[in-house]
């Protein structure tokens, strides 16, 4: 008769049972992918900002009954992999069979998270372990994303914090804690409700992380504070709409600008890649656009698309222009958009451009932020800190203008390429984002739409510009005082959440040497 001991376990956190999943089946390789996927449907176009709350829970008790860490880790790769192609499937069209490949090896970012699900959650874990999940579990989220954040791995575009952009206590909350603070406490809520309904052991642990996240959630509503008001700027946004060749956009641009003459306008913005000539070194453009500006009495803020007459390479500018022309601010783009404008290592994945509409040759990038007075006009001695295309999706770039001066924040973009997708709409809703995180007004201007402008709350101002109007749109835009947690504390949100993961790592490491050295030897 064979006799079998049962194992030994000792620490606070053991590991769960191995074996058979309960719920295992050839269905969890597509169930994961799934699983990762739904919670896309919160963000624009569905914009399911409610579902955010509780999307997160099917893959989490996917992750938790897995047999093993190795399966955890691999449903959790795939579930990676099936959110970034749902939030990104946009850019099927230009990137064919390469999004897939990028998909695979950013869902990778996931096994970690994958791992402390697995670790806190699977088996019957007690209310310390899930008190510990309710913290580390967003944190591990939280890392993923912050890795991916990476301009050269795509930048920070589908933030699960970004979900929430037209919810105002979220936007309260990350006008403090930034997006990073909003997605944190998405997790967490997430992970409560898991527990709540599948580990009855643990399920006042779990009822008492949802009234921890709506007490701060309301703490932060009642108690934070706010931008003060600081008089309006009245800005027009340009939106030319679809139109081959930049000579026949530069005609349209233009008629929309002459509309606006005689409306008292302190600025005009045109989208990206709204000029395709340099300025300096083609004088009829120069002319035309200085005309314009007398007519309407402000100055223009467009975004030339050409390559330098003063440097080589092909730059992406925002370029002031006045009565008199150009008044010699320039913005050149620093963060390009990886195969876009730029194809990352060309020497390996050059090929990308093969398959794709990968960029053939690469932009040049801009080496610093730059705050532009306006010098004339109605809008003289206004200060913006402007942006251009998915530089948009960086908290940190809008909150350094904030931090050095900039009274609005203007962003210039066109989503042409992806026009039926739903690109417009989430690169619009980044807008309410920024606007909340650093209390300045965020005017969001596009050549073909979505164009969208929010106040220093993120609260929408006047009509959006779909995707199907060509207009010029005149916004009253209320601008705000004061400095907002976020801009002055910057990303404590990631430090915390950073600094829990480091600790469960060397409290964990510090008990698995003690175990070790306290088993007997044979």
């Amino acid at each position: 008769m064979r006799v079998r001991f049962p194992e030994r376990t000792s620490g606070r956190f053991p590991a769960p049972a191995s074996g058979p999943s309960p719920a295992g089946g050839r269905w969890r390789v597509p169930g994961a992918v799934v699983a990762g996927a739904f919670p896309a449907l919160a963000f624009p176009a569905p914009s399911l900002w409610w579902l955010a709350y509780a999307a997160l829970v099917p893959w989490l008790l996917l992750v938790r009954s897995a047999g093993s860490p190795r399966r955890a880790a691999r449903e959790a790769w795939l579930g990676g992999a099936g959110f970034l192609l749902a939030v990104h499937h946009w850019l099927l069209p230009s990137l064919h069979v390469f999004i897939l490949v990028l998909a695979a090896l950013l869902g990778l970012l996931w096994v970690p998270w994958g791992l402390l699900v697995h670790r806190l959650l699977g088996g019957r874990p007690g209310p310390g372990r899930v008190a510990a999940a309710l913290v580390l579990v967003p944190a591990g989220w939280l890392l993923a994303e912050l890795v991916r954040s990476w301009e050269y791995l795509g930048g920070p575009w589908g933030l699960l914090g970004a979900s929430q952009w037209q919810v105002p206590p979220a936007l309260r909350l990350a006008s403090v804690g930034g997006v990073w603070l909003v997605g944190l406490l998405l997790v967490a809520v997430n992970t409560a409700l898991a527990a709540v309904l599948a580990l009855p052991r643990a399920r006042l642990a779990g009822l008492a992380g949802l009234t921890g996240c709506a007490a701060v959630t309301a703490g932060v509503w009642w108690w934070a504070p706010q931008p003060r008001a600081a008089g309006t700027a009245r800005i027009a946004v340009v939106q030319p709409g679809v139109i081959d060749g930049p000579g026949r956009r530069l005609d349209r641009e233009e008629a929309l600008t002459r509309t606006l003459a005689g409306r008292g306008v302190d600025l005009v913005v045109w989208g990206e890649s709204s000029v395709g000539t340099d300025l300096g070194a083609d004088p009829a453009p120069r002319a035309r656009l200085a005309t314009l500006s007398r007519t309407v009495g402000a100055d223009l803020l467009v975004n030339v698309d050409a390559r330098r007459s003063d440097r080589p390479g092909i730059f992406k500018s925002s370029v002031p222009v006045g009565p008199d022309g150009p008044t010699g601010d320039r913005y050149d783009k620093m963060r390009l958009v990886p195969f876009g404008e730029y194809v990352p290592a060309r020497s390996l994945l050059g090929w990308a451009t093969s398959v794709g509409k990968a960029a053939t040759e690469d932009r040049r990038r801009g080496d610093r932020q730059v705050v532009m007075t306006l010098p004339s006009g109605h809008g003289a001695g206004l200060r913006i800190g402007p942006l251009v295309c998915f530089e948009t999706a960086f908290p940190d770039m809008s909150r350094h203008l904030a931090a050095d001066g900039a009274r609005v924040l203007v962003a210039q973009s066109s989503t042409s390429s992806f026009q039926h997708g739903w690109a417009p709409a989430q690169h619009a809703s980044l807008a309410a984002l920024r606007a909340a995180e650093t209390w300045r007004p965020m005017v969001h201007a596009t050549l073909t739409g979505v164009s969208a402008v929010a106040d220093a709350h993120g609260h929408p101002v006047g009509r959006r510009l779909g995707t199907d109007a060509s207009a010029a749109a005149v916004y009253d835009v209320p601008l705000a005082s004061g400095t907002s947690p976020y801009v002055r504390a910057g990303d404590w949100a990631v430090y915390a959440a950073l600094a829990a993961l480091a600790l469960y790592g060397g409290v964990t490491g510090v008990r698995a040497r003690v175990r070790r050295s306290a088993s007997p030897r044979r």
